[in-house]
């Protein structure tokens, strides 16, 4: 695609969102919306420089969310998607006599191959327009592919245009195009200057007639039918972008099965398109997955478990666990009901058990939370138990301090740990323990008051109600 560029078309103020942010924000699969666009044209070899987002309503916010190097033209009216484009005018005309491929920044379902297929259509073909094209079961509030009785490409006719007949045509327009920069700047040229094409019922600019300019000027304009029916797919309101993510969802899911992932029942399972799951892993029910997370082979994830932008090693089980920005080793055991937090870097057969958080620390090889404990800004070596109820205390209300304990320390149960300590190596500290010094390698530390029993106390207090 070197030389060549894209316009995606993102100004929609998506009233039927119901929402302050831009429609493209609206989320499939934890996505935003343009961010798949965006992805489809990257994968189709389109440098960010390359890329024109056209943003309208809550452009700031748009603005703020693409990535550096992406270029954006302003279209302060909403006049159709032919004036839409025409906001891209420099931007195109900075292309020569390149191609410019227009995608829409609410159609996540469209695919790079398409893309490329349309692509090479079009140069094969000599076009000055390429419509991408697909058949689809319902094709209302979609232009229509009109043909003629040879089945050759006549032009595209909207919905609200649409006679009866019209309406009963099945292949529609995606919405995506292919043009030659030059004839396109041509046709939106006439398109702006001709008041007929917006005598339309809508009152707006179609970039579906600037296809119609190139076709009475003698230009050639064809359609390619792409095999993704889903292409076409867009999302106006809540419902219908309820529908995409579930459409989106099967999509994924089958994509990992066909990898040798195992799903055995897909109910409440939702996975990032970014995510990487290895072969002969399990996903069970309930199990959400966000972001770039990479989860390895014969790991057991879920059920009801939360991932999010995590790396999962070969081997490891989440069970019913919540995890994110993490990192965990090969052969790990968490869960159920444990909680590691951003910064947390788990170590091979590493135990966390129920009830345990992890947060902003390391844990070394081999060693056992197994229960009820807190590991907070902590360095924890290889082969360490701690006990139920643990905790480092990390936090003095206003500064936050490292804890450190060496390889092979035994933490014995309800031990608070009172940062900044270490604990040495082969250190052993009795239950019930408040830790506010170092502790020495190979020594015991007990840090509790000597035990008293009161005689008969209970039967002169009387302390109970009974």
């Amino acid at each position: 695609m070197k030389g060549n560029c894209t316009v995606i078309l993102a100004a929609g103020d998506g009233v039927r969102m119901k929402s302050s942010r831009p429609k493209v924000l609206a989320e499939v699969l934890f996505k935003p919306m343009i961010d798949w666009v965006v992805d489809r044209a990257v994968e189709c070899g389109f440098a960010d420089e390359d890329i024109c987002v056209v943003t309208g309503h809550g452009r700031e916010i748009l603005c703020e969310h693409l990535r550096d190097g992406i270029q954006t033209a302003v279209q302060e009216e909403r006049l159709g998607t032919g004036h839409a484009v025409m906001q891209a005018l420099p931007f195109i005309n900075a292309h020569g006599n390149s191609n410019v491929l227009v995608l829409n920044g609410d159609s996540p379902m469209i695919d790079s191959e398409t893309l490329k297929l349309a692509f090479e259509y079009h140069m094969r073909s000599g076009n000055a327009a390429t419509v991408i094209s697909a058949n689809v079961d319902n094709p209302t509030g979609y232009g229509r592919i009109k043909r003629d009785e040879n089945g050759l490409f006549i032009k595209i006719v909207e919905e609200k245009e649409a006679s009866e007949g019209e309406k009963k045509i099945t292949e529609v327009n995606s919405g995506a195009y292919w043009f030659n920069c030059q004839a396109l700047l041509v046709a939106l040229d006439r398109l702006s200057m001709d008041a007929k094409y917006r005598l339309n019922a809508a009152k707006e600019y179609y970039l579906t007639d600037a296809v119609e300019i190139l076709k009475s000027m003698g230009q050639r304009a064809a359609t390619f039918n792409s095999k993704n029916s889903d292409s076409v797919l867009g999302a106006n309101d809540r419902y219908q972008l309820m529908q995409l993510n579930e459409k989106a969802r099967m999509r994924v899911l089958e994509s990992h099965m066909k990898n040798g992932v195992s799903i055995p029942c897909p109910d409440g399972i939702m996975i990032s398109p970014d995510a990487a799951i290895g072969a002969d892993t399990e996903i069970l029910p309930g199990t959400i997955i966000k972001g770039k997370t990479v989860i390895g082979s014969n790991c057991v994830i879920g059920a009801n478990s939360y991932i999010e932008s995590s790396i999962i090693g070969d081997g490891a089980g989440v069970i019913s666990s919540h995890c994110v920005e993490a990192e965990i080793s090969e052969g790990v055991q968490v869960g159920p009901f444990a909680r590691l937090r951003p910064g947390t870097k788990i170590g091979a057969k590493v135990r966390i058990g129920n009830f345990v958080e992890v947060k902003n620390s390391n844990v070394g090889e081999g060693t056992k939370i197994s229960h009820l404990s807190y590991i907070g800004d902590s360095d924890v070596g290889s082969g360490v138990n701690i006990g139920c109820g643990c905790a480092t205390v990390n936090y003095s209300g206003k500064e936050k301090f490292r804890t450190v304990i060496e390889d092979g320390a035994f933490i014995g149960c309800d031990t608070s740990l009172v940062a900044p300590v270490r604990v040495g190596e082969n250190a052993y500290i009795a239950a019930g323990s408040t830790i506010t010094e170092d502790v020495p390698a190979n020594s015991l530390a007990v840090a509790r008051e000597r035990q008293t029993n009161k005689k008969d106390w209970v039967k002169i207090k009387k302390p109970y109600k009974r």
